[in-house]
């Protein structure tokens, strides 16, 4: 069990993945100051009900990520820009309000790796899936990108093909929240499967003899 600050965001950190943060409300500079001074890291969580700022405290989901500040440029007021870097999966165990920030009791977890037939499997199939995504991406923007930066191990695809997916929050979180890695790795299958496929739609419009059939009255 360890302590850790909590910083209620609406975004879903992954390990691995690059944050950029304005810090302006007197309760976060205090807290980030706390963590630059101890050299510590703070933990990014989903906001579950509330407001991402200038109010109460908004109420997080129960799994987070923990984020370790590597850059900081400070401004006027005391206000600050920082860079962060996602680490490690955790689940609050418990949840102390009476410093200005939330400062939660946390487990660190890692999905595991339950079954390796599995996880060998699905890694193979959503690696090339990742490609093929970033590569309709890419056209859409006049982009390019080297498919050799994807890695080929399992756990490493999993968690590059969380921070690229381009989808909710609520199923980001959902992801992050998986304690299995073939589970994980399985449910990335289909959604790379689905998105790719309602991207290439959304990408290419119809051309003038598109027809979808007559409209309904209802």
């Amino acid at each position: 069990m360890a302590s850790l600050p909590l910083f209620p965001l609406n975004t879903v950190l992954f390990p691995g993945m690059q944050l950029k943060l304005h810090i302006f409300e007197e309760r976060y500079k205090l807290m980030i100051n706390n963590c630059i001074e101890a050299n510590e890291p703070f933990g990014v969580v989903l906001i579950k009900q509330g407001r991402e700022a200038l109010g109460p405290i908004a109420a997080p989901y129960a799994v987070g990520c923990t984020a370790a500040i590597s850059e900081v440029q400070r401004l006027p007021l005391g206000r600050m820009n920082i860079t962060a870097v996602g680490q490690r999966r955790f689940r609050i165990k418990g949840i102390d309000r009476s410093q200005p920030f939330l400062l939660a009791d946390v487990e660190f977890f890692s999905p595991a790796d339950d079954q390796p037939e599995l996880v060998h499997r699905y890694g193979r199939f959503l690696r090339p899936l990742v490609i093929r995504y970033l590569q309709v991406l890419s056209a859409s923007e006049d982009a390019s990108f080297d498919p050799n930066q994807i890695p080929h191990r399992p756990r490493a695809v999993a968690q590059i093909a969380s921070i690229l997916l381009q989808t909710d929050n609520t199923q980001k979180q959902e992801l992050l929240s998986m304690r299995s890695l073939s589970r994980l790795l399985r449910t990335l299958v289909e959604i790379y499967r689905l998105e790719t496929l309602l991207l290439k739609v959304r990408l290419a419009p119809p051309d003038k003899e598109f027809n979808i059939g007559p409209f309904s009255s209802n």
